[in-house]
C-alpha cells in the first residue's frame, strides 16, 4: 500500500517553515507559545491583584467612640 498521496509526481520541498512538516520546530514553538502564554496570564493577574489591593480606610471611616476596642463613655 502506498502512503504517498502525491498522485501528480509533483517535488516536494522541504520547507521548515511549515508547521506540518516539521514537527521539531511546531513542537518548540507551541511548547514556548504556551510557557509564555502562560507566564503572561500569570504575572497579569498578579499585577491586577496588585493594582486593585485592599487599602485600610481606618482614618476615612467615621466610628461612633462608644464602639471602640475602648469604648470612651461620657
Amino acid at each position: 500500500m502506498d502512503q504517498n498521496h502525491n498522485t501528480n509526481k509533483e517535488e516536494l520541498l522541504d520547507n521548515e517553515l511549515d508547521i506540518k512538516l516539521y514537527k521539531p520546530s511546531s513542537s518548540r514553538f507551541f511548547f514556548l507559545l504556551g510557557f509564555f502564554g502562560f507566564f503572561i496570564f500569570a504575572w497579569s493577574g498578579c499585577y491586577n491583584l496588585y493594582q486593585h489591593k485592599f487599602v485600610d480606610k481606618k482614618d476615612i471611616v467615621p466610628v461612633n467612640e462608644s464602639s471602640l476596642y475602648e469604648p470612651k463613655y461620657k
